[in-house]
């Protein structure tokens, strides 16, 4: 299976995603193109990069994924594809891959660099279209990634705050917001795992102490729950409203979550 998807932030109201999708229709015709996101808030590179992550190992084996949030397109930040023992990722090299490549072996990286690969004339605004789009577009076609440009060693990490145990505790942040208001946090299920069986309670930034439970329902409506989601990593929500707006909560937001003492 030919598959490529892409993750922007250029939203709908434009043309720039039916232009990228008709470069890699042009190029490699039986290529099916899924949209993972391109709703992103603009320029935002840490929100790109956990949306990748929390849905790029999801798809088949050979998946060429592009994503684009590129606020430094036309200077001089690379242009890079990674190739993984899965999968192709091919984008700027801002840290916007970093976070999807922390758990993957990673095989080749090269910088896109052979302009035989691209569009020309090359726009210095629109690398989306003239770079990331043909570029997966050959990949699908069986390119080998070694033509695409020289050697990397390494590529731009985003840094990721590692969750905090503090005696009976974890101490960890909020990563991503999403559009329903529910604050995602760096604090996977495993970590969790470690306070042990009992009950856990959170507390979001002041506000708390609220319980841990298994769905947005199992609280009334309005009031705030911790749910372990479907990114792998606890989210604070609302039953039926926005955490970030009931909350205040934003990226960055400390929580905190610890056993529920004995009443």
């Amino acid at each position: 299976m030919r598959l490529i998807t892409l993750t922007t932030d250029f939203g709908l109201a434009d043309w720039f995603v039916g232009t990228m999708k008709g470069v890699i229709a042009r190029i490699a015709p039986r290529t099916q193109v899924i949209d993972l996101t391109h709703g992103l808030p603009p320029g935002d590179i840490r929100a790109g990069a956990f949306a990748l992550a929390a849905s790029y190992r999801f798809f088949p084996k050979g998946t060429v994924h592009v994503a684009v949030v590129d606020p430094d397109v036309g200077t001089k930040r690379r242009a890079i594809a990674v190739q993984t023992t899965n999968y192709f990722f091919v984008g700027p090299d801002n840290g916007l891959l970093s976070l999807a490549l922390r758990r993957e072996k990673i095989k080749a990286i090269r910088a896109l660099e052979n302009k035989t690969y691209f569009l020309q004339p090359l726009s210095q605004t629109f690398h989306g279209r003239d770079i990331f789009a043909p570029v997966a577009a050959h990949l699908t076609r069986g390119l080998a990634i070694q033509k695409l440009g020289p050697a990397l060693k390494s590529f731009v990490r985003l840094p990721w705050p590692e969750p905090r145990r503090i005696h009976e505790k974890i101490e960890g942040e909020v990563v991503y917001i999403d559009r329903f208001g529910n604050a995602i946090t760096n604090i996977e299920g495993v970590v969790l795992n470690d306070l042990g069986d009992g009950p856990c309670e959170v507390m979001a930034g002041r506000h708390g102490p609220f319980p841990m439970a298994t769905s947005y329902q199992s609280v009334p409506a309005g009031q705030p729950v911790a749910v372990p989601g479907s990114s792998g990593f606890l989210e604070i929500a609302i039953n039926g409203g926005s955490a970030q707006k009931r909350l205040g909560l934003k990226i960055g937001s400390r929580i905190l979550c610890r056993l529920r003492c004995p009443d």
